[in-house]
């Protein structure tokens, strides 16, 4: 009876989700009401966890519990450190979502709903959770070594040198656009400006308090923390209303960039306890209560989306990035789906702290699965606003124009209907002086979920105090990986660097963190400032580089487990990475050609770079444009080398992993593992 009433629950929740994707999928009668997406994600998650993620934990991997993990082993009290397998997760989490899914989403919706909310939910069942969840198992069994040693190993040596490049050029892409994404939400904002800004001095406060004042009291100054956090959203307020405070937060674009990239150098440079690990905190505690609070709000309040399910763009010539749905759709809308990005994760910190093999399915699948329904309520978010007012936010002034009417006209004409007053009094109530040309995705998700929580509380009057909070946490949500990200990648020049002088690679060498800290800062604030001076916005090209990057190194992490799985035997079950790691070879390799080569400027870096030069030689740019111009043509020609670049040294990899599987399957060579020898561990069974 009870299996009875279990085949029949299961059968019921299964249905449920098929019904609400076969709604998302075919319903027309637009607009969709947003419920049936939280339907449909949840009831796809259960079932991906409950059946796919049991049967890769028993048939693929043999997860065994009677082995000791590198945290009982190798315990040290430092890197090595047992954890509880609910705190765990929320490490995990916290590390492994950043901008990604809540812009991608949000950029990926000028095709309409439905390609982007079929690969969020999909992509990360059959993808990005099956990475994350096998990379972490690999790493367990080889002491917690990173993606790059891994690929070393079992791959070859050149391999790893390969994946230990590639993520570093990745990593310095990444944090270019992450970076551009907070420009891009601040400009021109004195209110979202000063909330930000005062995060700093709170982290500061908690880093101090939490070293001298009360240590250990990680509780008390996150909740004194989100308190001041909640005081300078309100206290923006104030700010915005007064000329001489609003005046000196009102920034520009480039003085933002500088500024970021300022505070990029000190979170490097400084001790980790006195800002980073605050930030954290506090990021923590916002990130899981807004998301939370935005799922909530969204069944309560019932939002319908406005966004058709595929739009006139889906032919490449959107406004916001162009480029048709394959291959853009699925680079742009990464961290929600499959992230090479959460590879270093899986084979960083986690896998060092895992108290038992079976903790990794919790972990590594389902945290990806919380970080996809992050993606889809980016997704809602984005497409409950109107079309126009979506498109009048996200589109540069180089292709709207730049004054509320130009804006306007241009936007009808797509079919997307528009009056120019609309514009200025959104802007008006959610208290900025103008909402044109915010590309980046973060200003249009903030009015999205500002709309979403003022129709659960506050109504109207708090839609202001809603929308700079909805900034507040996308901007803190990205500088947790701004700051973390650069103080990781100054981790890996400094292992290079040592390879070069001794004295550089030294971890607390101080004059060597201050070198390797601007070297870093310097490469991803070199791409930030490009974006900046981009007359298209700079997500137009960055955005698409940051996704093809990202994807090329969930290749990586693919390659290396679809070579271990192999190697232990499981060739039967290759598929279910292989088939994964095909797909998204053949959208990054189709991607990186057509940004290289692509005759449209829109899409082609070269074709832009040519374009641009021409216009040089008839004399069209002014005489005062010429060398910004000209420093355009350099930066467009050297992100098409970066991506040939990428794109060549996965393919070298790929080749290389062929060989070896080749090898192995006609017994031409032994597969050998490079795992830690097996322990049996000393701890009772049932802990958690």
């Amino acid at each position: 009876m009870r299996s009875l009433l279990k085949i029949i629950l299961w059968t019921a929740i299964a249905l449920a989700g098929a019904g609400a994707l076969a709604a998302i999928a075919f319903e027309r009668r637009e607009p969709l009401n947003a419920v049936w997406f939280v339907v449909a994600a949840l009831c796809t998650y259960v079932v991906a966890f409950r059946f796919y993620s049991k049967f890769i934990a028993a048939k693929v991997l043999a997860l065994d519990d009677t082995r000791a993990t590198p945290a009982e082993r190798l315990e040290d009290g430092h890197d090595f450190v047992p954890t509880s397998k609910w705190v765990l997760i929320g490490h995990h989490f916290a590390a492994i979502a950043g901008p990604g899914p809540l812009v991608g989403p949000t950029l990926a919706a000028q095709f309409g709903y439905l390609p982007g909310t079929l690969w969020i939910i999909v992509g990360a069942a059959l993808g990005g959770c099956v990475q994350d969840f096998i990379i972490l198992f690999c790493s367990i069994r080889r002491d917690g070594k990173s993606l790059g040693q891994m690929a070393r190993e079992e791959v070859s040596k050149r391999g790893g040198m390969i994946a230990l490049l590639a993520v570093l050029a990745i990593m310095i892409i990444l944090l270019a656009v992450v970076a551009l994404v907070i420009v891009k939400a601040l400009k021109e904002s004195p209110w979202g400006t000063f909330t930000l800004a005062m995060t700093i001095p709170i982290a500061l406060l908690m880093g101090i308090y939490l070293r001298y004042v009360r240590p250990g009291r990680v509780l008390e100054a996150s909740l004194g923390g989100v308190a001041l956090v909640m005081l300078a959203v309100v206290s923006g307020q104030w700010v915005n209303a007064s000329p001489a405070w609003s005046s000196a937060f009102t920034l520009s674009g480039p003085a933002l960039a500088l500024a970021i990239i300022a505070y990029g150098y000190a979170a490097s440079a400084l001790p980790v306890w006195l800002l980073l690990a605050p930030r954290d905190y506090l990021s923590a505690f916002i990130k899981v209560g807004a998301i939370a609070a935005l799922a909530i709000g969204v069944i309560f309040v019932r939002p319908t989306l406005e966004m058709p399910a595929l739009t006139r763009f889906v032919d490449g010539n959107g406004p916001v990035f162009a480029g048709k749905i394959f291959p853009f759709c699925f680079i742009t809308i990464a961290c929600g789906a499959i992230s090479g990005f959460h590879a270093l994760i899986s084979s960083g910190t986690t896998p060092k702290m895992i108290l038992r093999e079976s903790h990794a399915r919790t972990i590594g699948y389902g945290a990806m699965l919380m970080e996809s329904f992050v993606g889809v309520m980016a997704m809602i978010a984005a497409c409950a606003l109107q079309p126009g007012v979506y498109f009048a936010i996200n589109s540069p002034a180089g292709i709207v124009g730049k004054t509320t009417e130009a804006a306007a006209a241009t936007i009808s004409g797509w079919g997307y209907a528009l009056d120019p007053q609309t514009m200025s009094a959104l802007a008006q109530r959610v208290g900025e002086h103008t909402l044109l040309d915010r590309t980046g995705g973060a200003p249009s998700l903030a009015v999205g979920m500002a709309q979403i929580f003022s129709g659960t509380i506050g109504g109207e009057r708090l839609l202001s105090i809603w929308y700079h909070f909805a900034i507040m946490f996308e901007a803190l949500f990205i500088l947790t990986v701004l700051d973390a990200g650069t103080r990781v990648g100054r981790f890996m020049v400094q292992e290079l660097g040592g390879h070069v002088w001794k004295p550089l690679g030294k971890s607390g060498s101080t004059p060597g963190i201050l070198a390797t800290s601007a070297v870093m800062v310097g490469a991803w604030g070199y791409f930030l400032w490009q974006g900046v001076q981009d007359p298209l916005g700079g997500i137009n090209s960055l955005w698409p580089l940051f996704g093809i990057s990202n994807q090329l190194l969930a290749c990586v992490a693919l390659v290396v487990a679809t070579t271990i799985l192999l190697k232990m035997g499981r060739a039967r079950w290759i598929w279910v990475t292989l088939a994964p790691m095909v797909w998204l070879v053949a959208i990054t390799m189709t991607a990186s050609y057509q940004k290289i080569f692509s005759a449209n400027p829109r899409i082609g870096f070269l074709s832009q770079a040519n374009v641009l030069a021409a216009q040089i030689s008839s004399g069209a740019i002014p005489a005062e444009k010429i060398a910004v111009t000209q420093r355009l043509i350099f930066n467009n020609r050297l992100d098409a080398a970066v991506t040939a670049v990428l794109a060549a040294m996965i393919l070298v990899l790929i080749v290389e992993a062929i060989g070896e599987w080749i090898a192995i399957l006609s017994g031409r060579k032994a597969a050998v593992l490079h795992e830690s020898s097996y322990v049996a561990t000393r701890w009772a069974e049932g802990g958690d």
